[in-house]
């Protein structure tokens, strides 16, 4: 074997500053589990929970109207809904408590165009929240929209989404729909 003189030497000065330096590094191994769950661990996260689930969907007049799943993502931090029409139509919301705010905000998007930027608290165990929009087709016209989630017996959910042209004085009904747990004995 030839030892060319000072190669181990370099190299041995290379491992060494190496060494050093990932010994003074920011780890690279994550916090632990519990740690990172913290962040998001208060009751106020926990508000929209009765909305978790997979769900059979029928209007207020007993037709069904889709199915929705609603389920907690990036540790229980947000609340991520897939929604299916009957018509064919879907959208995706993503729904997290601010605690900045002290406000849920919601940000929905729709395979028809519309978005809705939301947000509210809880109002006497409903989740109501609100945001405002331009109206489609009508230049100048800006649509306050309100939805309102209920829980009901045997686990279900209302959901009653209105919109006001005149900044809230007066209401036409969008969408009032309930919720059904799919699979659940005399659901849809």
């Amino acid at each position: 074997m030839t030892r060319i003189p000072g190669t181990w030497l370099a190299a041995a000065a290379i491992l060494g500053a190496a060494s050093d330096a990932a010994a003074q590094a920011p780890s690279a191994t994550p916090p632990p589990a519990g740690a990172r769950a913290a962040a998001c661990s208060g009751a106020e996260f926990r508000q929209f929970d009765f909305w978790v689930g997979e769900w059979e969907v029928t209007s207020g007049h007993g037709q069904v109207a889709g199915v929705n799943r609603i389920t907690p993502i990036l540790r229980g931090c947000v609340l991520h809904e897939e929604w299916r029409g009957a018509n064919g139509g879907s959208g995706q919301s993503f729904n997290m408590y601010d605690a900045a705010t002290g406000k849920w905000r919601q940000t929905w998007v729709a395979d028809n165009g519309v978005l809705l930027l939301l947000e509210g608290t809880l109002v006497a165990g409903s989740m109501v929240l609100t945001g405002r929009r331009p109206a489609p087709q009508k230049p100048g016209v800006t649509l306050l929209d309100r939805i309102t989630w209920t829980p009901l017996e045997l686990g279900d959910v209302r959901q009653l989404w209105e919109v006001s042209e005149d900044g809230g004085t007066s209401w036409r009904t969008v969408f009032d729909g309930r919720y059904a747990k799919r699979g659940r004995t005399g659901s849809p």
